[in-house]
């Protein structure tokens, strides 16, 4: 269906032309799955989005060649490409919030598409043709979809809206660039589920791009995996998991946390390979090596957790409501309230890491500015080191604050895009008084910087200039600045690389241990919050469903709810040491 020969993309920049990608070569089967997976700036979406060529030809230069079944998409004129552009291969993109369009209704985008790439004899009623795909793609109440806007409905709805997008031009191809990034578990494995149903039933050719291998496993017949621009190894799925050849392959497989492996740090990229000074890949140890040296000391965790639990709470919740009142329209009474938090009590004990696990919606995030008073709750008690944060006043909250730090979901929304990051970390010192001038700030800015991994040399360039992971690190800097003892992690890993994602969660436990830092980690993936959690509460429809500890929440789960969370974790297929 596809075939990609020795394709290079270079893209203009400041400095000169950039090579993303490095003489590619590869074929897609007639209803085959092709996983493509590797971190972010490999190629990936580079390779993918030179297939329906989508890059801007003023900035970018191709060579090379890409046959769709006999015709060079290359060589074609631009006025030549809609015949196959979303007719013939058709892509679902990462980011769907991005994607579509905030003022057009979900429904009058899809009709959009139709109506531009099918003739009005082959779909008489446009609007008929949508409410089918969004049945297909399995959207619940379709016809409020059609007229909802993608503000008003859930990240897996607006992903299955662009799945009906792509699909309805009847596409012999299709692309799926990251499609269940940063979605619940339970959420992404009900969308690769419905790819493959509606690869088979369509007799389609997939193309499903991912920086998780685990997730790669479960969709995948044959796997590339991309690093810098290149293809270090192509195979069969089963090969790529249980006989991995490139040292970035083993690497890729071991960084994301694993419910049955106990580790008190995890792996990371750079434990397998090396360069050398030409910039030469050199392999480093095996999987079975590195995994002896981050092997967990069962003793030392026990009278870790017998220090941690003979002291007194540092946070104690109790009876904590925090509802929304539901509008029944203009001047009308409020008869309903959505129960984002209700009736929530637990506790948090010194240098303890309290995991909070659930699904999108569940109140995981309401919970935690709760805590803060970012939104103010409804009702309960919130207990700081003995006082009662519901009892301050705005002045005094704002003092409490310097105690009580929150990373963000989305560290790009989070900093200012007008700062540089050196004032984003130093304006919080600034408001808190921290320090009595700007040049001993400075100092305590540029100590952080080389603490999360960044250089000195960082602190005046802007957020838009640095990667994903970076960004993280820079927001955890902005969290320590005012010494925090206790910190909200919101999301903080959900949307990164599992590699990157590896760094952070091993610099959070760093940090936990150097500042003595308590943490809540919220996030929707079971797997991230049993690794880096001493316990685990789990959350649903603003309650708490089970507590206790991590292990044996996952081993031994006394909630449905629970289990279906641990039964959504991509299994992929059993990696040998």
């Amino acid at each position: 269906m596809i075939r990609i020969e020795n394709l290079k993309v270079k893209f203009k920049t400041e400095s000169g032309w950039f090579e993303a990608v490095k003489g590619v070569s590869f074929d897609l089967k007639k209803g085959e799955v092709m996983g493509i997976v590797g971190e972010s700036g490999s190629g990936k979406s580079v390779t993918s989005l030179s297939i329906m060529r989508l890059h801007d030809p003023a900035i970018s230069l191709f060579s090379g060649h890409i046959f769709y079944k006999d015709i060079d998409l290359l060589a074609l004129p631009e006025e030549k490409m809609p015949d196959y552009r979303g007719n013939q291969i058709s892509m679902i993109f990462q980011e769907p919030m991005t994607s579509l369009n905030p003022v057009l209704t979900c429904g009058s985008q899809v009709a959009e598409a139709i109506k531009r790439h099918r003739s009005g004899t082959e779909v008489k009623n446009v609007k008929e043709a949508v409410l089918e795909l969004f049945n297909e793609v399995q959207l619940p109440s379709p016809e409020h979809i059609y007229n909802s806007y993608p503000h008003e409905i859930s990240g897996g709805q607006k992903q299955r809206v662009m799945i009906a997008m792509a699909l309805s031009c009847n596409p012999d191809v299709l692309i799926a660039d990251e499609p269940t990034t940063a979605l619940d578990v339970t959420v992404q494995n009900t969308i690769l589920k419905l790819l493959l149903r509606i690869k088979e039933e369509r007799h389609m050719s997939l193309i499903f791009i991912s920086h998780d291998l685990g997730v790669i496993g479960e969709i995948a017949d044959r796997v590339i995996v991309m690093y810098r621009g290149e293809i270090v190894e192509e195979a069969e799925v089963q090969e790529i998991f249980n006989n991995p050849r490139h040292p970035y392959t083993r690497g890729l497989l071991a960084c994301r946390p694993s419910p049955e492996r106990r580790l008190y740090k995890l792996p990371v990229v750079a434990d397998f390979l090396s360069e050398d000074e030409q910039g030469n890949i050199q392999a480093g140890q095996t999987l079975t090596q590195v995994l002896e040296t981050l092997q967990i000391d069962e003793a030392k965790t026990a009278i870790r957790k017998n220090i941690i639990y003979s002291h007194k709470p540092i946070l104690r919740v109790e009876n904590l409501n925090t509802w929304f009142p539901v509008s029944q329209g203009l001047f009308r009474p409020v008869k309903e309230y959505k129960k984002a938090v209700n009736d929530v009590s637990f506790e948090v004990f010194p240098g303890e890491t309290l995991g909070l696990v659930g699904e999108s919606g569940c109140g995981k995030t309401t919970l935690g500015r709760s805590i803060l008073r970012l939104i103010e709750p409804t009702g309960g008690n919130i207990f700081f080191k003995g006082t009662n944060l519901r009892d301050l006043s705005s002045d005094k909250m704002r003092a409490f604050r310097r105690e009580i730090q929150i990373i963000f979901q989305d560290p790009y929304s989070s900093l200012n895009p007008r700062l540089t990051i050196g004032q984003s970390i130093m304006e919080p010192m600034q408001v808190h008084a921290v320090f009595s001038d700007d040049k001993q700030r400075k100092k305590r800015v540029l100590e952080l910087l080389e603490r999360v991994n960044l250089r000195t040399e960082h602190f005046n360039r802007y957020p838009h200039e640095f990667s994903g992971g970076q960004r993280q690190r820079i927001s955890i800097a902005r969290a320590l600045a005012l010494q925090p003892e206790f910190i909200i992690c919101d999301e903080s890993v959900s949307a990164l690389d599992v590699s990157v994602q590896a760094q952070v969660l091993n610099l959070l436990r760093e940090l936990q241990e150097e500042f003595k830092l308590s943490y809540i980690f919220i996030s929707h993936d079971l797997a991230v919050v049993k690794h880096i959690s001493d316990r685990m509460m789990v959350m649903n429809k603003g309650r708490i469903e089970e507590i206790g500890d991590a292990e044996d929440v996952y081993h031994n789960p006394q909630s449905d709810y629970t289990r279906k969370l641990i039964n959504a974790i991509p299994k992929g297929i059993a990696v040998k040491s």
